[in-house]
């Protein structure tokens, strides 16, 4: 007997009427109509379902703190970063853990089942590594946590900075992370690079590194990036994220710059919320949106991702953990409202990210853990147009999450009792 039968499921590839069979936590079989005896069995009813969302690129040790101990009131990097030096000697390990883990509780009900998460190795203390450590132990039934070294204050910049990030890594943080930009210059910030690199090589650790989170069109630690990935053999392995600075290239040097990242096999995190609130900040009018150049980059084969960054911080006041808004905000801002385009954006919160979380067993195939989502939505247009209700979320099987069907009651006349969910045939 089965574990779980899913049946009249639409898959993201637009099958219809397929039934998900679940053994062992893990998917047996994914077929049309397969009628077996089980011990949950679910009606799709013609809906969407989905592997469970991931996002490749957060900062949960500041999450939740909106507020404290001020807000920033310019909406800008810099004084968001200033805040965050403000917040850093106030920080009590069990209250940043409480905040992680209801962050994780939200994450969970929206479907978003693993999360790359940047934890800032600049204090001494570790305060912050050690607290995201034990949330990534408590959480593990449930969510998988993966965490980067981030040297907020610049890894050269900061005293001991170097030194902070290995002990990090020590105590058992999954991947080397860096901010070039930040760096006092543009030769310290492609020395850290090299460095940052070097060190993830002869540990055999993925890189990630915040690259170019600039409107400034020199700002070029994404060819630096790049350059070392291929020059130490990391394709595959090294990300980089945000790259805002190349909404502000010229095209001639970006047309180098493309084929580049791709045959270095470097990966891309966009940031879609976050980009267009922190970038373009010193234009009056016209003002950039900031966003990398997502489909240029699909284009030329680099996979690209988005990542939600921040939720309630001193960056970003709003978020709700929902990938699907990421992902709605991302086809805006990109312009990429083909239907291609949005299935693309879809992928970036999906299959995509798998790829730079470097996540093993995800997908809808036979073999694959069985942690997918059930979403109020006909296909992934539909899923990311209403950002639609997750219906139920399972883990390798296992339900850990649902949430009643959006609804409205209408009292029209002539209609009365009718319904909506704001959907359409097609």
């Amino acid at each position: 007997m089965l574990d779980l039968l899913v049946h009249d499921a639409t898959l993201p590839d637009g099958r219809t009427g397929m039934s998900i069979a679940v053994q062992d936590g893990r998917i047996a079989e994914v077929t049309a109509g397969l009628d077996a005896p089980a011990k949950d069995k679910v009606d799709a009813a013609g809906l969407l379902v989905a592997p469970h969302f991931i996002d490749p690129h957060f900062h949960m040790d500041a999450t939740l703190s909106y507020g404290l101990p001020r807000v920033n009131q310019s909406g800008t990097l810099l004084e968001g970063i200033a805040l965050w030096g403000e917040l850093k000697p106030l920080l009590k390990a069990e209250a940043l853990i409480e905040r992680a883990l209801a962050y994780c509780d939200w994450a969970v009900a929206k479907g978003l089942l693993a999360i790359r998460t940047h934890v800032d190795t600049s204090d001494p203390s570790l305060l912050a590594v050690d607290a995201l450590l034990e949330v990534k132990k408590r959480v593990a039934p449930y969510l998988t946590l993966q965490l980067v070294a981030f040297p907020q204050d610049g890894v050269l910049r900061s005293p001991g900075g170097v030194d902070n990030l290995k002990r990090a890594l020590d105590k058992g943080v999954d991947v080397v992370g860096g901010i070039p930009h930040f760096e006092r210059t543009m030769a310290d910030g492609a020395a850290s690079v090299k460095l940052l690199c070097e060190l993830a090589a002869e540990r055999g650790l993925p890189v990630d590194m915040h690259c170019d989170e600039s409107d400034d069109p020199l700002s070029r630690h994404i060819e630096t990036l790049a350059f070392e990935a291929q020059r130490l053999g990391l394709q595959g392995r090294v990300t980089g994220s945000h790259c805002t600075s190349m909404h502000s290239m010229d095209n001639y040097y970006v047309s180098k710059l493309l084929p580049l990242i791709a045959e270095a096999g470097v990966s891309v995190v966009a940031n879609p919320l976050i980009n267009i609130t922190l970038q373009g900040r010193h234009d009056t009018y016209p003002k950039r949106r900031g966003m990398t150049r997502v489909p240029e980059l699909m284009s030329q084969g680099v996979n690209v991702a988005f990542g939600h960054d921040c939720v309630m911080d001193p960056w970003y006041g709003m978020g709700s953990g929902d990938m699907l808004e990421v992902a709605h905000m991302g086809l805006h801002v990109a312009q990429m409202t083909s239907q291609q385009g949005i299935r693309q954006c879809f992928d970036a919160v999906t299959a995509n990210a798998a790829r730079v979380f470097g996540l093993g067993g995800y997908g809808l195939d036979a073999g694959r853990d069985a942690s997918f989502v059930l979403l109020q939505a006909r296909d992934p247009v539909e899923a990311i147009r209403l950002r639609a209700t997750r219906l139920k979320v399972w883990r390798q099987g296992r339900l850990l999450a649902e949430t009643p069907a959006a609804m409205a009651t209408l009292q029209l006349p002539g209609r009365p009792g009718a319904t909506s969910w704001m959907t359409a045939k097609r």
